[in-house]
């Protein structure tokens, strides 16, 4: 507590030897901070300069690797000053600020590929009917809905915890998440119900969404040709991926809350940074090489 400025400083002690492999960290996490920069940023710039790459799939695709920018850049710039700091802290509502961005990005992303899923089920399933249903304003409204309804979703959770009294000023962790709760005094009872309610709202229900949509296509291009099912499997099997390696590490994050005493410092961060870390490194991978449009756009660009 800093008490000329009556500042509450949070201590982020999930950092591994840091006194020793501070340059080591630094130039590390700062190398790949500027490869998930590069290479989502490219993969928008192509779609925004192709005019064959304006459709909803490709704009859903833009939004999801920007969404992946945000989230790095959130979470990796005071993870590269806190490697070059003596004391790794950060004050109570820049906390707060950070786990509300990190969460309300989270969901967004979640809810993105909600849309894309719905978008591919029209397109597959309603091809006569794509145009006139998929419009660019149904595509903004999908959007804006994906960036501002965590958002909005997550600002109770912050106003909930903004006046709380902390007895703790140490979190296990090398930058805020949901563990942050673990600092209050005394447990809301209103706040974990709010969390569940966020948890199936954000999280579950879009997933069991788009596992049926996903579903019903396959389904659906089953009895189909062979062509149809190509197709198909071409430009939904990549939206799996990314929903199943997304699903999963959100998952670590809420279960190392759980058994954070149980699980040693060094996996700790480990799971800790798979989210910000594994998930914008893949979804360049999967969709620069594995959608067909784009990795031949990418193939010209530096071929």
């Amino acid at each position: 507590m800093d008490e000329d400025f009556n500042i509450t400083y949070i201590t982020l002690s999930g950092h591994v030897q840091v006194e020793t492999y501070r340059c080591l960290y630094f130039i590390v996490i700062f190398i790949l901070y500027v490869f998930i920069i590069c290479s989502n940023s490219t993969i928008v710039y192509i779609i925004w300069i192709h005019q064959n790459l304006h459709q909803p799939m490709y704009i859903f695709i833009a939004a999801l690797l920007i969404n992946s920018v945000l989230l790095s850049t959130v979470i990796y710039p005071k993870l590269l000053i806190d490697f070059l700091s003596e004391k790794q802290i950060i004050s109570y509502p820049a906390c707060l600020l950070q786990y509300f961005m990190s969460y309300s990005l989270g969901g967004s992303e979640m809810l993105l590929l909600l849309a894309m899923a719905y978008d591919r089920y029209v397109s597959i399933c309603k091809p006569l009917q794509y145009p006139t249903i998929m419009k660019k304003t149904v595509v903004c409204v999908f959007l804006a809905l994906a960036w501002l309804l965590p958002a909005c979703e997550f600002v109770a959770t912050l106003t909930m915890s903004i006046n709380r009294k902390l007895c703790s000023f140490t979190l296990e962790n090398i930058f805020c998440n949901n563990s942050i709760y673990k600092l209050h005094c005394v447990s809301s009872k209103s706040i974990s119900v709010y969390g569940v309610f966020l948890l199936l709202n954000i999280i579950y229900l879009p997933m069991f969404f788009i596992l049926f949509t996903y579903a019903k296509i396959f389904q659906i291009t089953f009895r189909q040709s062979k062509e149809v099912r190509n197709k198909a499997a071409e430009t939904c099997l990549p939206h799996l991926l990314v929903l199943m390696n997304f699903s999963l590490l959100g998952t670590f994050d809420i279960i190392i809350v759980r058994l954070e005493s149980n699980i040693p410092q060094i996996a700790r961060v480990i799971m800790s940074l798979q989210l910000v870390l594994y998930h914008p490194l893949l979804n360049t991978i999967i969709y620069g090489l594995k959608m067909k449009e784009i990795s031949k756009h990418l193939n010209k660009l530096f071929c």
